[in-house]
């Protein structure tokens, strides 16, 4: 392998590492919290309410005027993925579960919820 394909190899490397970190679901236990305590964008949770963005008649919740426009603008903003089912989720329909840190993650009900915590407790 030439020195260019390594720093390619490398570089793809780093990529990937830091795309599937962003993906992976915070830590558990994750606790159920209300949407409006989430700001969508920032996958964050926070003590207080969030500015509600009305799309088609459903509400989604970002904290500052930047995430209140991305969720107005950007379709996939509005919808992630439930680390159990793999099933995509629209965001303000979502169980949502936050780690002690705040990070969150979004679920299809709260039997996905409770699933995810019993798993993540196994592995522990």
């Amino acid at each position: 392998m030439n020195v260019r394909h390594f720093r390619a190899f490398l570089l793809l490397s780093l990529l990937m590492t830091t795309v599937l970190a962003a993906q992976t679901p915070p830590p558990p236990p994750l606790t159920p919290v209300e949407s409006k305590q989430v700001c969508m964008i920032n996958e964050q949770y926070f003590k207080s309410d969030q500015i509600p963005v009305e799309i088609d008649g459903k509400i989604y919740y970002g904290c500052c005027d930047m995430c209140m426009e991305r969720l107005a603008t950007d379709a996939a903003s509005r919808v992630a993925t439930d680390p159990v089912s793999g099933k995509e989720v629209d965001k303000a329909k979502a169980v949502i579960g936050a780690a002690e840190n705040g990070k969150i993650a979004y679920f299809e009900s709260e039997k996905n919820l409770e699933t995810y915590n019993k798993r993540a407790a196994k592995k522990q």
